[in-house]
């Protein structure tokens, strides 16, 4: 049985440490989706490895892009202004994050469109398998090196020259993209 999926202990009060929840739900994904393959080659999938690549997919498709955008539109914003000279110093480091979240987008849609044919014709031919396992190794090299420099610089660094109000807007902003946005109610009546 593989068990990729676990839930997070943190929450938005707390935005250092909910990111770096998203972090080990990547690494834990990554290596339930690596483990897959290895398994099986692209071949048929057993009733553990289904559930286990939904969940992979549906992660990188639908929550990797809230967490890019909670570094990009709201912790590194806040600490490219800060003016502690360690977060300016730091500005070259998280300008390559920012790169690297645009390079493990492509991935991601390369994953999502394997994984997707895969579970949708029970297997992959071996050039498909062979490219959708590449594509899952290179985001875990990625991943790896991405998120060791965000939990050891990037997030103690965040907390040390971030005031706690700018850590509470940030997690404020992130609990607002994960909530769905509500229409508008239009009432139709009589005049």
């Amino acid at each position: 049985m593989i068990t990729i999926g676990k839930k997070s202990c943190s929450d938005f009060s707390d935005p250092l440490a909910m990111m770096n929840d998203c972090h080990r739900k990547i690494e834990r994904l990554l290596s339930g989706l690596q483990t897959i393959m290895a398994l099986t080659h692209g071949g048929p999938l057993s009733s553990a490895h289904r559930p286990a690549l939904e969940l992979g997919l549906r992660y990188f498709k639908d929550a990797a892009p809230y967490h890019a955008r909670d570094e990009e539109e709201s912790l590194f914003p806040r600490m490219r202004k800060s003016p502690n000279p360690e977060a300016q110093a730091a500005i070259a480091v998280l300008d390559a994050l920012d790169a690297e979240h645009v390079e493990a987008e492509s991935g991601h849609a390369v994953l999502e469109a394997l994984g997707r044919k895969w579970l949708t014709e029970g297997s992959l031919n071996p050039e498909e398998a062979a490219q959708l396992e590449s594509v899952v190794n290179d985001l875990a090299v990625l991943y790896t090196r991405h998120i060791a420099i965000e939990d050891t610089e990037v997030f103690p660094l965040a907390a040390r020259v971030l005031t706690a109000e700018e850590l509470k807007e940030v997690g404020v902003e992130m609990a607002a993209r994960r909530t769905p946005q509500t229409q508008p109610i239009v009432q139709i009546g009589r005049r």
